[in-house]
């Protein structure tokens, strides 16, 4: 597993309170707070920690899916609406499943083995045809362990993000070509050290590939990467990007003013039939409040703890909050809560400007 290093970040000396910027706040992240309270509430919760045998069975089974459809669609014209029909409506489905069992996994919540767990990712990203198990984990768990901390979580927006696509063309271009955002803007933050799970995932995915395209055709790794393109577009699934953090909620001028200590929601659950889809990871407060709970059991956390839960705001439709998050104004690429310090980089990193890292 690689290890955590303690991060301090450099505090500005003046507060960020244009209006017009990302919802700044100064109180701690909601989380671990709530995490602490729960379980003096209710200590049996912790029993539901721990890996979840069925997360591999449910992985194989996916992937086996998408090798199969790659196949069958491996003499079928690209421009046509049966490959494009298939990918959509299957192959996005699949791929963002593929997406969350990695996300599931970088929490090692597949074995109780950390190598096991790394290895699991590997053969869970064969169907998106691009390596990233490797490097996900190290920028996920930094997202825990450092939610909204400018400058060390990745799930937020850049500036220049914020000033390029504040608009509806631009909120819409954002939802189309949002994993190429996601993919590429943790390198533009901080960039984490190559091991050898990373060149593992690499060569893996490489001869994958070239074996696919060689016993099969282009078509079948087209297949795969439209799959894992259109997964992180205008999917319904896809909804969950921006359903989990973005800041629906009006923000009132109390929960602006730092002076006040009101917290700002910044996490926001689903409960939705997608979740059967998605390892249940709609259930996002309480993936954040227990993030040692798998898939399965996350339910029993809103369950146990439901008058935590009950009452925070939530999202009733992925499709709807894809929809709102272009044509209202109202929300959009700023709507993210951002703290200027704390948090902790997980994994090490290279030329990170803000931070000084503990040896």
């Amino acid at each position: 597993m690689p290890s955590s290093t303690t991060t301090a970040v450099a505090a500005k000396t003046e507060p960020k309170e244009d209006k017009n910027d990302f919802f700044w706040t100064y109180t701690e992240e909601p989380h671990r707070t709530r995490r602490m309270a729960i379980i003096k509430a209710h200590p049996e919760i912790t029993k539901l920690c721990g890996p979840e045998p069925l997360t591999k069975y449910v992985v194989v089974g996916v992937v086996a899916l998408q090798l199969f459809l790659a196949w069958y669609l491996s003499a079928t014209p690209f421009w046509s609406i049966k490959f494009w029909a298939v990918a959509y409506v299957f192959g996005a489905t699949a791929n963002q499943n593929l997406f969350l069992a990695i996300h599931e996994i970088s929490h090692n919540l597949a074995f109780r083995s950390p190598l096991a767990n790394r290895l699991i990712a590997i053969v869970a990203n064969l169907p998106i045809g691009i390596p990233y198990s490797a490097s996900f984990r190290p920028y996920h768990l930094t997202h825990h362990k450092s939610l909204g901390v400018d400058g060390l979580d990745t799930d937020l927006p850049t500036a220049i993000e914020a000033v390029v696509l504040d608009s509806i063309l631009g909120k819409a271009f954002f939802c189309t070509f949002q994993i190429f955002f996601y993919a590429i803007r943790p390198m533009t933050v901080y960039r984490v050290p190559f091991t050898w799970v990373h060149y593992l995932n690499l060569a893996v995915q490489l001869a994958f590939d070239a074996v696919l395209v060689r016993y099969t055709s282009p078509h079948a790794l087209l297949y795969l990467l439209l799959s894992s393109f259109l997964a992180g577009s205008l999917h319904p699934l896809a909804g969950h990007f921006i359903a989990e953090h973005y800041v629906y909620d009006t923000v009132t001028p109390s929960q602006r003013d730092p002076a006040n200590k009101v917290p700002i929601p910044e996490t926001f659950s689903y409960y939705g039939p997608l979740n059967w889809l998605t390892y249940n990871v709609g259930y996002h407060n309480e993936h954040h409040d227990f993030p040692a709970v798998p898939w399965t059991r996350l339910p029993a956390v809103y369950e146990v703890a439901n008058d935590y839960y009950k009452d925070l705001p939530r999202h009733e439709s992925w499709t709807y909050v894809i929809w709102r998050f272009i044509w209202d104004e109202s929300v959009g690429i700023k709507c993210r809560v951002k703290r200027e310090k704390g948090g902790r980089l997980v994994g090490g990193a290279v030329g990170w400007k803000q931070t000084e890292v503990e040896a």
